[in-house]
């Protein structure tokens, strides 16, 4: 609350409260409650303030339109003298007063009661934006400025009359100058021509088809605005100006980002409309109503078998040229609205229908991604894909559906996943989003390899709903990672799965994603001596189970609970090393067999001399 002695207190009891500590002196005859939020309170109560120090001097400027100090804590008046008032955030700025003001009485309520107080009158606020040199002139912007305009033209019938009023009260005062400026302005006619910074982007973003904000570009920065009605934290621009970091996370890199000819954020965005998540992004609101939404509706176990698609594949093959399988399928991403993929590995988003056809989606759900063999060494990628997933599920990991498919004109195999972040069925409505821990960490993708599994499980702490089960699972996979000796698993190849129901505004289920995109690397060239992506324990190589350890009591998991689980993986994954197969698929060349025969070798090297 705030006092003014000889108004609402007298100088006895402010002497006596202000010495038992019971209210604070802001200045002479000044006092708020000790208690409060001293700043707030002189702010709310700026004009009484004013008129307490300054009973002759009136409002003007911005502070006679607003009725209330500028949003930084300024307080314009205009009296006898010219002088300045800090109060805390509040400053008091007073100019000398015309010779002949025009004001009019203006009523104020600050929560003590109401009061009046005079203010420049309308004519006179608007020469007052003209003055020169003038602070405050410069307080009154140009929305005002329109609005006093307005007014004043309404009142006197035409902007000629309305000029002449002005110019009445100009010779008063002798403010010849404002005058002259105040009436070309009224009579200046408007411009018809709107003119804008076409560089200027504005774009929907919809997840599940439901718009949940926009993001805009003025040419210089990003903004995010969340709709009204979306309370899920999902897009969070906690970087101002920059692309949230979970859109971000979902923009094409490598081979895509070369193939659709575009490195910049801006044209990414409008090269495309569909991403992973289930997300879309449109100029065009009402087009995405319009775009398919991606739903199970053919599990690839139904045409698999042993590991082997079952079904037909109805995608672009590489003619009679060598190598134009890039080519072909980079023609898929011409669409806009064929779904973008993130990670630099070549892909394919496809659709899987009740009748066995495997083909590129454009206009269908987008079900399951095609990867196909690399090339210069890297031809049995796939494999090893394959390979390694498959002894995932065995270590006890949880992973997507897989199989492996024969390729047309002769190319080698290409592994076929199953999407594990879209509904499943029809009456499904939950609502699904993955996130990888480089957007959860607010880190730009070119960072993913710059962490640690220590950051990465205290971040999941804090977000997951079973905490303690998923830092369990961190521990397992970045132990799968070492025996597999797999470098790559970095910060975009580890995700949260969240899963909200329907209209609900906080997230049921955050759990740490199935294992996906895991490969042995060091089976490639160049990469035969391969650390881990990320460091434990401060190391990226040599592991051992103390280095796991010291991770699980740094990460909260009591040593017998984290040796447990990993005795439980090491047992599971040597029992699939025993039992997994290569499948018999078509064009399997000796080279790819030769790999896969090393990638297992590797693995049981590093099992064995596990401890």
């Amino acid at each position: 609350m705030l006092y003014l002695v000889g108004e609402n207190l007298d100088k006895d009891r402010a002497y006596y409260l202000a010495e038992t500590g019971r209210i604070v002196q802001l200045m002479r005859g000044i006092y708020v409650d000790a208690a409060e939020d001293v700043d707030a309170v002189v702010l709310r109560h700026a004009i009484r303030i004013a008129n307490y120090l300054y009973p002759r001097a009136y409002l003007s400027a911005a502070s006679a339109v607003l009725l209330a100090p500028t949003r930084d804590g300024r307080l314009f008046v205009s009296g006898p003298r010219s002088q300045r008032k800090r109060i805390r955030t509040l400053e008091i700025i007073q100019n000398i007063a015309p010779a002949n003001p025009s004001t009019a009485p203006a009523l104020i309520a600050d929560g003590l009661g109401e009061f009046r107080i005079d203010v420049s009158s309308l004519r006179q606020r608007c020469l007052e934006a003209f003055r020169l040199r003038s602070e405050h002139a410069a307080s009154i912007n140009e929305e005002m400025r329109a609005s006093l305009a307005a007014r004043l033209i309404e009142e006197y019938g035409d902007p000629k009359s309305a000029a002449d009023a002005l110019w009445t009260l100009a010779r008063q005062n002798e403010w010849y100058r404002e005058g002259e400026q105040a009436e070309r302005y009224l009579l200046k006619s408007p411009s018809l021509i709107e003119t804008r910074n076409e560089a200027e982007l504005i774009l929907t973003v919809a997840w599940h088809s439901q718009p949940i904000g926009k993001l805009r570009h003025d040419g210089f920065e990003w903004r995010w605005t969340a709709e009204k009605n979306f309370n899920l934290p999902l897009v969070q621009q906690r970087r101002p100006g920059k692309l949230p970091a979970f859109i971000l996370s979902l923009l094409p890199e490598g081979w895509l980002e070369r193939v659709v000819k575009e490195n910049d954020e801006r044209a990414l965005l409008r090269s495309g409309k569909r991403y992973m998540s289930n997300i879309t992004i449109s100029s065009d609101a009402a087009e995405i109503a319009g775009l398919p939404t991606d739903r199970l509706s053919t599990r690839l176990s139904d045409f698999s078998t042993k590991g082997i698609f079952t079904g037909s594949y109805e995608g672009p093959g590489r003619d009679n040229i060598e190598n134009s399988f890039e080519d072909n399928l980079a023609r898929l991403f011409v669409n806009t609205q064929t779904p973008r993929l993130s990670g630099v590995q070549i892909k394919a988003p496809m659709f899987l229908d009740q009748e066995g056809r495997l083909f590129p989606c454009m206009r269908d759900p987008f079900t399951h991604i095609l990867k196909p063999a690399g090339t210069g060494g890297f031809q049995a990628l796939p494999i090893i894909e394959y390979l390694s997933m498959t002894l995932g599920q065995a270590a006890g990991l949880e992973a997507p559906a897989i199989a492996l498919i024969g390729m047309p004109d002769g190319m080698p195999p290409a592994l076929i996943v199953e999407r594990f972040d879209i509904r499943c069925s029809p009456d499904d409505e939950r609502r699904i989003a993955l996130e990888d821990t480089c957007s959860v960490l607010d880190l730009p993708p070119e960072a993913k390899y710059d962490s640690t599994i220590e950051r990465i499980a205290r971040a999941v702490r804090a977000l997951s709903t079973a905490p303690e089960e998923d830092l369990t699972v961190i521990l397992r996979r970045a132990l799968f990672a070492w025996l597999i000796a797999d470098g790559d698993m970095h910060l975009k190849n580890l995700a949260l799965l969240k899963i909200a129901a329907s209209g609900a505004d906080r997230f049921a289920s955050v759990r740490m994603a199935p294992l996906y995109d895991a490969v042995t690397t060091r089976v490639f060239p160049r990469l035969e001596n391969d650390r881990m992506a990320l460091k434990l324990n401060g190391k990226d190589d040599r592991l051992r189970r103390a280095d796991f350890l010291h991770f699980a009591a740094t990460a909260g998991i009591t040593a017998r609970a984290a040796n447990a689980a990993m005795d439980e993986l090491v047992e599971k994954l040597g029992a699939g090393l025993n039992q997994i197969v290569l499948p018999n698929v078509p064009n399997l060349e000796a080279e790819i067999t030769a790999k896969a025969e090393q990638m297992l070798d590797l693995c049981r090297t590093r099992l064995a001399a596990w401890k």
